[in-house]
């Protein structure tokens, strides 16, 4: 399973990259935003026609975890649930932190770079 992501820190350029990406053939199932505001993440999801990680995606075992856990250690664990490692997660949930908006794409078709 090929994951793959790219940083932003303009919603606006997050929606047009994501339109790009569908245009590449990339399924828009399997496009996901995440922020660390839920209110964004969902607001950023809407306006591109993407998806956010929801319990259907992490399973539920984390998604029954992550209502205990504080935002960093549930956006974490979203992150190690799309395919990124413990070392990849923490370094994208510190972008996070800045502010960032992270397109994750799942499964993305060969040859596809973001």
């Amino acid at each position: 399973m090929s994951v793959l992501y790219k940083e932003f820190t303009n919603d606006e350029e997050v929606v047009t990259a994501i339109q790009s990406m569908k245009a590449k053939g990339v399924d828009e199932s399997h496009i996901y935003v995440i922020t660390h505001d839920d209110g964004r993440t969902d607001r950023v999801a809407d306006n591109a026609d993407a998806n956010t990680v929801s319990a259907s995606d992490v399973g539920l075992g984390t998604a029954a975890k992550n209502l205990f856990r504080k935002k960093g250690d549930e956006l974490r664990a979203q992150f190690e649930e799309l395919g990124f490692s413990a070392t990849e997660a923490d370094s994208l949930e510190k972008k996070l932190d800045q502010g960032k908006v992270i397109v994750v794409v799942k499964d993305a078709p060969n040859g596809f770079t973001l």
